[in-house]
């Protein structure tokens, strides 16, 4: 594990800083069965578990799950991974974009009635949403059945590339929109499904045609995904990417284990939307005090053991990846491990401006943890000790202010507080003092956060609500957000507005 002792020196100036210029103040995050909104914001539910994705999806019906069904509609749990825009403006003046959620695991205890796992209606559920998202009476709303919302799922034809083609993605935790306008995918680890999901098919029970990064164009819904094999196979956890000065493609990635590497892959060639990864360089990420160095790594090697051999930088389980685009700045939500369970958020400075060049600044953005860290005592930072402070960030994002927003995850385990997203200033004098806007409801996390072009929408995603240890499909540990008898609780992708107004944060 790398130290944090430098690091948190370099962060601890944050406990000295007044009240965050955001238009959020403190506010507790109560565990309850229903969820926690900031005063002056409205949530506004906009896609749940088994709602249409496709124009042709069936209605749902959760005690009688069908596998057909379940591949055109909303899967059973939520992650975001980001808004993907038109370069041109629609002929109608109508602001449109692509909204991509992932749907990472199906629980079988909270999925299914009697908690028996049905692996090929679990299959289904899985996978990825695409959804035609658009400004309508001045609110940006889902379009029910829109031409491009799309479903991938473990039907899916892709591409190998390098040759040959695999049916499926599978196990999608993460991922990003491209600066060259396409969307990439970072499936996770495949065990887990093969063994779940062998016996449905021998060529899902081999496994080696996962753990990839997919790369499709999210606006062709006709378009065939491609697995990139120059982008490693392992445990994806996360993906951000961007473009170096000279207009190479430029992608990092993380591997999310308890001692997991940062990866940053640099194109052979500029970037184009069909060859931009086709070939290049495998980067391992080495942090030494408060400077990190990217380490080259062999043509063709197995990422993790060469990642290893050349010395980089094991990891509190690094998760979520946040660009800022506002500058070559790199965020990395760790999200804890035996030594640090509480987790905390890293910022990378590329040096000379460049996203493809041979180092960085490292330093803390904040350390996580109710009262495992010098940041408990964020009284003198002007919040009182009552408000919530993040645990166990796992994922991040940068609006185009330069200001992050990041979702905490503790898997479901019922804590003091409630997961939550929180905003945090990466500049200022308000820099690194995470203030809350959300609190899911029992038993659910925190999925993400993206803006929309206006910035006056923050999507979220809250995941398997009431998905409590112990709890079943039957027995949750809350109903919401129908709260009605005998309907199970459900993932939701979520709207938060100003009811003022403006800009999500002020």
């Amino acid at each position: 594990m790398i130290g944090r002792r430098p690091l948190l020196a370099a962060g601890a100036v944050a406990l000295a800083r007044p009240a965050s210029a955001l238009d959020l103040g403190p506010l507790a995050l109560p565990v309850k069965q229903d969820d926690t909104v900031a005063p002056g914001y409205r949530r506004d539910v906009l896609v749940r578990w088994g709602d249409r994705v496709t124009f042709d999806a069936p209605r749902w019906t959760p005690r009688t799950p069908d596998p057909t069904a379940a591949a055109a509609q909303f899967g059973w749990d939520a992650r975001v991974l980001g808004i993907a825009v038109p370069q041109q403006p629609a002929a109608d003046g109508v602001p449109r974009a692509i909204l991509a959620v992932a749907h990472p695991t199906v629980e079988a205890a909270m999925a299914f009635p009697g908690g028996q796992d049905q692996p090929a209606a679990a299959a289904a559920m899985q996978g990825v949403s695409l959804l035609n998202i658009e400004r309508q009476a001045g609110r940006w709303v889902v379009v029910d059945g829109g031409y491009q919302s799309r479903r991938l799922g473990i039907s899916t034809l892709c591409r190998v590339s390098g040759g040959g083609a695999v049916r499926g993605v599978l196990g999608v935790g993460g991922g990003c929109v491209t600066p060259w306008g396409t969307l990439l995918l970072a499936e996770g680890d495949p065990g887990f499904w093969q063994a779940r999901l062998g016996g449905l098919d021998p060529a899902i029970a081999d496994g080696s045609g996962y753990g990839f990064v997919t790369e499709l164009n999210p606006f062709d819904p006709q378009s065939v995904p491609v697995k990139r094999r120059a982008l490693g196979r392992f445990a994806h956890g996360d993906a951000a990417a961007a473009l170096s000065r000279d207009g190479r493609a430029v992608v990092y990635l993380t591997d999310r284990r308890v001692g997991g590497f940062l990866f940053r892959f640099v194109s052979a060639g500029p970037a184009t939307a069909e060859h931009a990864l086709d070939a290049g360089t495998f980067f391992v990420a080495r942090v030494e005090g408060d400077r990190l160095s990217w380490l080259p790594l062999p043509d063709g090697a197995g990422p993790l053991a060469a990642a290893q051999a050349a010395g980089g930088s094991p990891f509190d389980a690094p998760s979520g990846l946040g660009l800022d685009p506002m500058g070559p700045r790199l965020l990395l939500a760790c999200h804890g491990s035996p030594a640090r369970p509480a987790g905390h958020v890293l910022e990378f400075s590329a040096d000379g401006g460049d996203d493809g060049g041979a180092g960085a600044a490292a330093r803390l953005l904040f350390a996580a943890g109710n009262q495992r860290s010098p940041q408990a005592r964020y009284g003198a930072a002007g919040l009182p000790a009552g408000s919530a402070w993040p645990e166990n960030p796992d994922t991040v994002t940068v609006d185009a202010r330069g200001r992050a927003w990041i979702g905490t995850n503790r898997g479901g385990r019922v804590g003091q507080q409630a997961e939550g997203l929180y905003a945090c200033d990466l500049a200022g004098p308000d820099r690194g003092v995470p203030v809350p806007i959300y609190g899911a409801p029992r038993g659910a996390s925190v999925g993400g956060a993206a803006l929309t072009p206006d910035g006056e929408t923050l999507f979220t995603a809250i995941r398997h609500p009431g998905a409590e240890p112990g709890a079943t499909f039957d027995r949750p540990g809350t109903r919401w957000p129908e709260f009605e008898p005998g309907v199970p609780p459900r993932s939701v992708l979520a709207g938060l507005v100003r009811t003022a107004g403006g800009a999500a944060g002020g």
